[in-house]
């Protein structure tokens, strides 16, 4: 019994190679955004978190600069921290630029900021 399949003729040849080079490119830019959108997501959340915890460190006492340090363990060295205490309340701001080397991002910046009002210290 013979298969049945299709029979190629001399135009068909070739055409699955001629495929793979038009889609190839269409695969590897979505890799691409998908990870450039991943690294963008991470940086935004390690900037939040770092809001957060400098924030309640600052409104629980603790000085400047352990704020700052706390915020650059969390979204990293490269991170400008901005700490401000004003009527009761404290704001820590955390922003860090996005850089990705070959997978561009070059003018993206992850930044969050977090404001608790001061505890009351002991007396």
């Amino acid at each position: 019994m013979a298969t049945a399949g299709r029979r190629r003729g001399p135009g068909d040849r070739g055409s699955v190679t001629a495929e793979l080079a038009l889609g190839l490119p269409a695969v590897v830019l979505a890799l691409v955004v998908v990870l450039l959108v991943g690294s963008v997501a991470v940086a935004q959340v390690r900037c939040t978190d770092a809001a957060r915890a400098a924030a309640r460190a600052a409104a629980l006492g603790e000085d400047t600069s352990a704020v700052v340090a706390i915020a650059a363990d969390l979204a990293g060295e490269e991170a400008q921290v901005a700490v401000e205490e004003s009527n009761g309340w404290v704001s820590v701001t955390v922003s860090r630029t996005i850089s990705n080397g070959w997978l561009g991002g070059a003018g993206l910046t992850a930044s969050a900021e977090f404001t608790l009002p001061v505890e009351p210290g002991e007396t």
